[in-house]
């Protein structure tokens, strides 16, 4: 493979990584890691390695790899013990000047009488309690500081016995058990307090230390009160579920799968002794049930004894008692306990949880990237039998309306190239001849119109297949218009009650089977269509939400909308003012103010129009005049369109 041609590739894995957190592994020719680094954000920051300027160090590192790898985790904070686990695993070559190896602090609880709390990267197998570890020392330190000034407990290092108590009694922040000021039990109490805030099983902890906060506040300690506020935030930061490394010494498996279609991906996690080490993907091809796949992975995967664990979490199974007499019986001398994530005392069901999501999410990524590779190739030649298409549907072109009441109406399309997302080629439409009241009907018209207007205009190529959100009206609406522009395209429309498919002309729906790879891709396709159309609505909502009507008017800018504000309040009260109140609040001739009262009045009269459309489409739809109408519409929009050769059609990227 040439370097450039490697180039691209990496740059291609890059543009494809996910967007969550996750760490990532450069590889060499020899499948050698050469470089593991964590994210906040996969894609951004792969993505970064290719752009710009880069320092003779990145240069090196892209023109040794030949292909890249990354784990997607919960967060960051366990992406970052991931990456320490990962580097100390590989001593990668690119990262030995980059790392110090050294661990990260953890929270330790002494085995004394009087037990002491204090940070240390140390672990002693001398019976003490460990929490953590903790990337973030800063938030540890404080947590520790807030929990002295919430608990009393000691903080000499070494404990002996004195005549009189040291400062700390006198400032009320120790409770002096060195002079036998507090009994063992009261202070083993406080001790079995903070174990509970650390172990999450007090689930009042932030509520008790902000009642505290609250209490300094309104007693003016102010200085109490923000060492309280920063606790809480220290603690909300300490409380982060983390999988990738805990003090369990016991070595476990989490098996977990995904599917599409035929297509499965088995993810395993591989805990040994109490550090997440990395994650290994499997894909296999298989037509059983979701509840039969454990066991067959299962049985070709546990082939040697010496490598399975004494646990191994599995999700919920129909054959979980068949796999667990197979497991006792194929390996008798093996100790190997099956267990059902989510089984067991709450804090250990919540991080098996977390680590069983954790490979869920890594199984689902492994999918979408065997989609990529393949290119859903089974899909698009089902949905050539199924709908009898002249040609395989290469290129698919999905539609969806968006508004809320009829108001800030909004067209996506979305475009599927091999069975996947095609973003570069994904536009909207703000519709102009349905804004103010609902007719989904014409707001498809009109975006359709809009798009392979365009398309003729500029003689592009045609998609294969145009699938509408929604039933056979939908359908017979887009078919209208397509005939009309003289176009022969494929429709499907997709009704999202029962999943079923509909043909224009034909109200006999086409039922696939729900693990069918040709509804897969159609229920892909819709699901694209209406999420990137709700995104846009939502954005021309929040815009128009922080704009006022009245800046519509000519001649009213910001500091003139103040005044009219504050003076009249509201559009209404301003169309109802004489001339001569409108011209000496804003310091302006008669003349301007009689055009802005003009203009006031025509954008009033304009919304309640807009209401009244609103109001009449909410109630029986599909008139006999509006049928009659129909037609015609079609007609002109198509006449319209079609004379736009030299007037490009408004169209918004």
């Amino acid at each position: 493979m040439n370097k450039t041609k490697t180039w691209e590739t990496l740059h291609q894995t890059a543009l494809k990584a996910p967007l969550s957190s996750g760490v990532y592994l450069w590889r060499n020719q020899d499948k050698t890691v050469i470089y593991v680094g964590k994210a906040k954000n996969l894609k951004n920051r792969l993505c970064s390695y290719f752009s710009g300027q880069k320092n003779i160090k990145t240069r090196l590192l892209i023109a040794h790899a030949v292909s890249i790898e990354y784990i997607t985790t919960s967060n960051e904070y366990e992406a970052l013990l991931l990456e320490n686990n990962l580097i100390k695993k590989y001593s990668p070559r690119y990262n030995i000047n980059l790392k110090d190896g050294k661990s990260y602090p953890v929270l330790r609880i002494t085995k004394e009488e009087y037990p002491r709390i204090f940070r240390t990267r140390r672990i002693l197998q001398d019976g003490s309690s460990y929490y953590g570890p903790y990337p973030d020392v800063g938030a540890l330190d404080t947590f520790i500081e807030t929990l002295f000034k919430l608990y009393p407990v000691r903080r000499c290092r070494i404990f002996r016995k004195r005549d009189t108590p040291c400062l700390y009694y006198h400032m009320k922040q120790c409770k002096a058990p060195c002079c036998d000021k507090i009994s063992n039990k009261d202070y083993n109490e406080f001790i079995s307090e903070i174990k509970c805030i650390l172990e999450g099983k007090n689930e009042k902890a932030i509520e008790n230390i902000t009642a505290e906060m609250k209490k300094a506040a309104s007693e003016l300690n102010f200085e109490k009160a923000a060492r309280l506020r920063d606790g809480i935030k220290a603690l909300m930061i300490l409380m982060n579920q983390n999988i990738v490394e805990n003090f369990d010494s016991e070595d476990r498996d989490y098996i977990a799968h995904a599917r599409e279609g035929e297509l499965v991906s088995f993810t395993v996690l591989k805990i040994r002794q109490g550090k997440l080490l990395g994650r290994e993907n499997y894909r296999v091809e298989s037509l059983n049930e979701d509840s039969e796949l454990i066991g067959e992975f299962m049985n070709a995967y546990y082939e040697d004894s010496a490598h399975i664990p004494p646990r191994i979490y599995v999700p919920t199974t129909d054959e979980y008692a068949l796999v667990s007499r197979w497991m006792s019986e194929t390996y008798p001398d093996v100790k190997c306990q099956l267990e059902i994530t989510g089984n067991g005392e709450k804090a250990e069901a919540e991080k098996d949880i977390a680590a069983m999501n954790m490979a869920r999410q890594n199984a689902k990524e492994d999918i979408t990237r065997r989609l990529r590779e393949r290119g859903d190739m089974p899909a698009l030649k089902e949905l050539k039998e199924l709908l009898n298409l002249d040609t395989l549907p290469v290129r698919i072109e999905g539609f969806d309306i968006a508004h809320i009441g009829g108001k800030w109406p909004v067209a996506s399309l979305i475009s599927f190239y091999n069975g996947n997302p095609d973003k570069k080629n994904y536009r909207y439409f703000r519709l102009k001849t349905t804004d103010g009241y609902i007719d989904d009907f014409a707001s498809m018209r009109e975006a359709v119109t809009r798009r392979y207007s365009r398309l003729l205009n500029e003689q592009a190529d045609m998609p294969d297949l145009i699938l509408i959100d929604g039933g056979i009206g939908q359908g017979n609406a887009v078919e209208g218009i397509l005939q009309a522009l003289g176009l022969d395209i494929p429709i499907a429309g997709l009704a999202k009650r029962d999943e079923e498919i509909y043909r224009p002309g034909n109200s006999v729906p086409i039922c696939l089977p729900k693990r069918s790879d040709a509804l897969r891709l159609l229920q892909r396709v819709r699901d694209e269509t209406h999420r990137f159309a709700t995104s846009r609505n939502q954005e021309l909502r929040t815009k128009e939400n922080t704009k006022s009507v009245m800046l519509k008017i000519p001649g009213i800018g910001e500091k003139r909308l103040q005044l009219l504000q504050k003076e009249f309040v509201t559009l209404e009260n301003i169309a109802s003012q004489p001339e001569a109140a409108i011209a000496q609040l804003l310091h302006i001739k008669g003349t301007k103010a009689a055009e802005i009262l003009m203009h006031a009045k025509m954008l009033l009269k304009k919304q309640q129009e807009n209401k009244e459309l609103q109001r009449q489409s909410l109630g029986a739809a599909g008139t006999t005049k509006e049928k009659a109408a129909e037609a015609t519409y079609i007609s002109s929009l198509a006449d319209e369109a079609l004379s736009a050769a030299e007037n490009k059609p408004d169209y918004e990227a």
